[in-house]
């Protein structure tokens, strides 16, 4: 297993290419890890770069050729860049949005397998096509729908800014979808009629998948 031990150890981790567009770097800024000088880089890189270059792949690629660019907002987490960010989240202060390191494995804290031994990977994105169409009134279930129609996605949350979303890669994946945009709440979860079958009547005019 290698480690990071060295700015040239860190400066090698972020030139990893993940995929065609996506290099590790852009993974992993995080403005809590910037504004409170927290490391954030994994313990476990050979993990990281495992389930990123999955994440982005066989999701974060084909979004991209499909919508265009897509931007980045929140990846890779450290467990101690995750903690802080909950912990502040639990003393009650804005601007912190973390779930514990334990809910978070196998998620934003790509170097650590989850309680079942599972890796996987979370990034919350934007795509600005999207995020035009909402600002017109598109409804936020069309692109879940998309996604859960046409990717290979563990886990899809949404929220208002931007119309951001997390969205997972895992290697056992859940298929669940959620959000904080009304309707608020599970979309679709594993058990639910909805969760298999054609959703195509909630995006009619998107673009057809394209590969990278």
């Amino acid at each position: 297993m290698r480690k990071i031990g060295s700015v040239t150890a860190l400066d090698d981790l972020g030139r990893v290419r993940l995929s065609k567009s996506f290099f590790m770097r852009e993974f992993l800024y995080s403005e809590v890890a910037n504004f409170h000088g927290i490391p954030n880089y994994p313990d476990d890189p050979d993990l990281a770069i495992m389930v990123g270059k999955r994440l982005c792949k066989e999701l974060l690629e084909p979004l991209q050729a499909t919508f265009g660019k897509i931007i980045v907002r929140s990846a890779y987490r450290s467990c101690e860049v995750n903690g802080y960010c909950n912990a502040q989240q639990k003393a009650g202060k804005k601007g912190y949005t973390c779930a514990s390191n334990e809910a978070n494995f196998a998620g934003h804290i790509w170097d650590r397998r989850d309680k079942d031994g599972h890796a996987g990977a979370t990034a919350c994105i934007v795509i600005p096509w999207f995020a035009d169409q909402m600002e017109d009134g598109a409804d936020w279930r069309s692109l879940a729908w998309w996604i859960h129609d046409n990717l290979p996605h563990s886990g899809l949350y949404f929220f208002p800014k931007m119309a951001a979303f997390n969205i997972t890669w895992h290697e056992q994946p859940v298929r669940r979808i959620d959000s904080y945009i009304a309707p608020k709440g599970c979309l679709t979860k594993p058990g639910m009629e909805n969760n298999t079958g054609d959703h195509s009547q909630w995006y009619e005019g998107f673009p057809s998948l394209k590969t990278a």
